[in-house]
């Protein structure tokens, strides 16, 4: 018996953005990104993040109606934050979503790293890879307008 799982159920996606900003000012846009100012390619899309060990990160819907997306794993300001959870997939899996900041020059280098496992939809699986895009783009234009 292989001890390999099948394709269809793993999940790894590595993306790296670079942001002409301070890291300490990077840091607070993915803050931002990540909470209050999110949005996807189809618009607006509010969350909550608490920025702290077990804090949570959710779409809160309001009338105690809304979505967990995860726990806070690590967060180091302003270098690292790791997210633990289902993310968006309302289904079998888990994910780990690691943001590692690194001073490059004048700016900061964003890393992103989200790798999951379970029974993963093939809609997902692609649309994740423009989503994390946008969203690190939204992070940078965040820090550069902050700048």
């Amino acid at each position: 018996m292989s001890s390999e799982l099948p394709e269809k159920c793993v999940l790894n996606i590595q993306k790296q953005i670079e942001i002409n900003a301070p890291l300490a000012v990077a840091f607070e846009a993915m803050l931002e990104q990540l909470g209050p100012g999110n949005n996807t390619p189809h618009g607006p899309m509010p969350m909550k993040l608490e920025a702290w060990p077990g804090g949570r990160w959710f779409r809160d819907l309001g009338n105690n109606a809304g979505h967990f997306w995860g726990h806070v794993q690590v967060i180091k300001p302003p270098t690292l934050l790791e997210v633990s959870g289902p993310l968006f997939m309302s289904y079998p899996a888990i994910s780990h979503v690691q943001y590692r900041l690194t001073p490059q020059g004048q700016g900061t280098l964003l890393t992103l790293n989200h790798r999951a496992l379970g029974d993963i939809a093939p809609e997902h699986r692609e649309g994740v890879k423009e989503g994390w895009g946008h969203m690190l783009a939204g992070m940078k234009a965040i820090a550069e307008k902050k700048k």
